[in-house]
C-alpha cells in the first residue's frame, strides 16, 4: 500500500510538468483541471475535468499527459468528467501566483462573486502596479477564459482570469 502512494504521488509531480497550452506558465495541476489519479490492473487512470466545455485545449491537454506519462514509462487512460463543474476554486495557490507574475490577474478568491448581481465588477488587483484602480475593458481577452482590463494608475492593460 505504501509503495501505491508513492507511485501516485510521483504521477502528480511528473505531471506538473505538463503545461497548459493557453497559459504556458501553468502546469494542469496548478490549473486544477486534474481532478484525481489512480491505477486499475497497471493502467495509470487520469481523471481531468475542462475550465468549460468548450474548452479549445482539452484535446491538447489530454494528449500531453497521455504522452508525457508514457514517456515516463506508463500506461495511460485519460477520462474526462464535467461533474462536478471546474471552477477557479480550484487554482492552485502557486498557480494564482504564477498567473500574477505573468501579467494575468488571478480570479478573486471564491467564486461566489454576488456583485455581479448588482452590476458591480470584482474588485481586480493590477499585475503590475498592484492596485485595485482597474476597469474592464472588455468582457472577452486573449482567451475566452479572461476579460481584458486597464489599470487606471499605471494605464497599463492586463488579462483577469475570470471566476467560474
Amino acid at each position: 500500500m505504501i509503495e501505491e502512494k508513492v507511485q501516485i504521488e510521483k504521477l502528480w509531480e511528473i505531471l506538473e510538468s505538463v503545461k497548459d497550452p493557453e497559459i504556458p506558465v501553468l502546469s494542469v495541476v496548478d490549473l486544477g483541471v486534474v481532478r484525481e489519479i489512480s491505477e486499475q490492473s497497471g493502467q495509470v487512470i487520469v481523471t481531468i475535468t475542462p475550465t468549460y466545455s468548450g474548452c479549445p485545449a482539452m484535446n491538447v491537454i489530454e494528449e500531453d499527459i497521455k504522452s508525457t506519462l508514457q514517456q515516463s514509462g506508463y500506461e495511460v487512460t485519460v477520462e474526462t468528467v464535467l461533474s462536478p463543474a471546474w471552477t477557479t476554486d480550484w487554482l492552485s495557490a502557486n498557480g494564482r501566483k504564477k498567473l500574477e507574475e505573468f501579467g494575468i490577474a488571478p480570479p478573486a478568491e471564491g467564486s461566489q462573486n454576488k456583485r455581479v448581481l448588482f452590476g458591480d465588477e470584482p474588485i481586480v488587483r493590477c499585475p503590475n502596479c498592484k492596485s485595485t484602480a482597474t476597469k474592464m475593458v472588455s468582457q472577452f481577452g486573449s482567451t475566452a477564459c479572461k476579460a481584458h482590463y486597464k489599470c487606471k494608475d499605471c494605464l497599463e492593460p492586463f488579462d483577469y482570469f475570470k471566476c467560474i
